[in-house]
C-alpha cells in the first residue's frame, strides 16, 4: 500500500524482514496495479533496469547500487561476482549517466576500504547513502523550482499556474519527490493554484501511466494530453512554463531526455515560454561537452511502438496496433541543445544552461573531472 504521508514514499528499499531482498515498485504494472517486486540477486536488478521495472535516471542509479549489494552477499567469491555484476549493469541501459555514476561510486568505496573490508556492509551502506542523498537532492530541486512557480502565480494574481511536463520526472523516477515534479508538489502543498499538462509520452506512455498516476495520488490538478498537443497549448497561452527532467546533461548544458523533449523545447522557444530542466547533479556528465555528438542514444525494442498495454474489461491486455510487416525505429531519447534551455534547476540553485552556469554552482569540479 502507498504511505499516507508523502515524506514516507519510497521507490526502492531493503525488505524489512529479509536483508537479502531489495524491493521495488514494478512500474510496468502502473497505473492499473500497484505491485511490489522482489530483487533477490544482482541479475534481478539488471533485468529491472533493462526491462523498465524501474525508470528515471536517479532510481536506475539507486537500483544499480542495491544490485551491487546483492552481488556482494554472494560467496565464496564476492569480488568476482561484483565484477560481473558491474559489467552487466553498465551494459543494461546506455543513456542515463546515473547508472555509471552509482556503479563507479560503490566500486570506489570498496577499493578505498581495503582487502579486509566486509563487502556486504560497504555496499549496503553506500546504497543507503545514495538513496538518502537523492531524497535531499530532489527536495532541493523542489525548493528552488518553487520560486519560479511562486513568481508566475504572483504575476498572474493567484490565477492557475499551468506547467507542461514530458515523460515522468516525478517521485517514481527518483527515491521520492522527483525532479521536474518536485516544484509542483511543493507549490501544491503551499496552496499555490497549480495545474500540470501531462504528455502521454509515447511509446512507453510514462506520462499517462506514471506521471498522471502519481499526480492523482497527490491530488494535484492535471490533464493528460497527446504528445503533439503541447505546441497548440503554447500558441494559445495555456502554458506558463515547461519543466522536464533529464537522464544526462553535458557540462555545457545540452540535455538528453525522453524522445520528444527537443520538440517541446522548440515549441516553447517559438512561443516565448520558459523551458526549464530539473536535474540532480548526479545526472551531469562532466566529461561530455556536445550532447548531440557525444551522448549515446538508446534504441529499444520495436514492440514498444507496435504494441500498447492496457486494460480491457478489467483484464490486462497487450494490443498490436500496426501491420506485422511495418518496420519500426524506436529511439528512446533526444538531445535538447543548451541554447533552447532557459535554465537548469539543481539542488544548489538555478543556473544558465552553460558550462559557466554549472561551474558557478559546482565550483569544485575541475576541467574534465567530476
Amino acid at each position: 500500500m502507498l504511505p499516507e504521508n508523502a515524506e514516507d514514499f519510497r521507490t526502492i528499499w531493503l525488505h524489512p524482514e529479509d536483508d537479502g531482498v531489495v524491493q521495488i515498485i514494478d512500474q510496468r504494472e502502473l497505473p492499473h496495479e500497484y505491485r511490489i517486486h522482489d530483487l533477490k540477486c544482482w541479475q534481478d536488478g539488471v533485468e529491472a533496469i533493462a526491462d523498465m521495472y524501474v525508470r528515471g535516471a536517479p532510481l536506475i542509479g539507486a537500483t544499480a547500487a542495491w544490485s551491487l549489494y546483492l552481488a556482494a552477499r554472494v560467496s565464496p567469491d564476492p569480488e568476482a561476482e561484483l565484477k560481473s555484476a558491474a559489467s552487466a549493469l553498465l551494459d543494461s541501459r546506455p543513456t542515463a549517466v546515473n547508472l555509471r555514476w552509482a556503479v563507479e561510486r560503490v566500486l570506489q568505496q570498496i577499493a578505498a576500504s581495503g582487502t579486509d573490508a566486509h563487502l556486504s556492509a560497504i555496499t549496503r551502506s553506500e546504497a543507503e547513502a545514495i538513496c538518502a542523498e537523492d531524497i535531499e537532492i530532489s527536495r532541493g530541486i523542489g525548493e528552488h523550482g518553487l520560486q519560479l512557480l511562486r513568481a508566475i502565480s504572483k504575476r498572474k494574481n493567484g490565477a492557475t499556474v499551468n506547467v507542461l511536463t514530458h515523460c515522468n520526472a516525478g517521485s517514481l523516477a527518483t527515491i521520492n519527490w522527483g525532479t521536474a515534479t518536485a516544484p509542483v508538489y511543493f507549490a501544491h502543498q503551499q496552496g499555490i493554484d497549480v495545474h500540470v499538462w501531462v504528455d502521454e509520452t509515447r511509446p512507453r506512455n510514462q506520462g499517462s501511466q506514471l506521471t498522471a498516476w502519481e499526480l492523482a495520488a497527490n491530488k494535484v490538478p492535471h490533464t493528460l494530453i497527446v504528445d503533439n498537443a503541447g505546441g497548440h497549448l503554447m500558441q494559445h497561452g495555456m502554458v506558463d512554463i515547461v519543466i522536464t527532467g533529464t537522464d544526462r546533461t553535458t557540462r555545457c548544458g545540452d540535455v538528453a531526455n525522453k524522445i520528444g523533449t527537443y520538440l517541446k523545447a522548440l515549441a516553447a522557444h517559438d512561443n516565448d515560454i520558459p523551458f526549464y530542466v530539473a536535474l540532480p547533479s548526479t545526472t551531469i556528465d562532466w566529461e561530455s561537452r556536445d550532447g548531440v555528438k557525444e551522448i549515446p542514444i538508446e534504441e529499444r525494442d520495436a514492440a514498444e511502438v507496435t504494441d500498447i498495454y492496457g486494460v480491457v474489461d478489467g483484464v490486462k491486455t497487450v494490443v498490436r496496433t500496426t501491420a506485422s510487416e511495418t518496420p519500426v525505429s524506436n529511439f528512446a531519447f533526444d538531445v535538447t541543445p543548451a541554447r533552447l534551455v532557459t535554465g537548469l534547476i539543481t539542488e544548489r540553485g538555478i543556473c544558465a544552461a552553460s558550462e559557466q552556469g554549472l561551474l558557478e554552482l559546482f565550483p569544485e569540479v575541475k576541467d574534465g573531472d567530476d
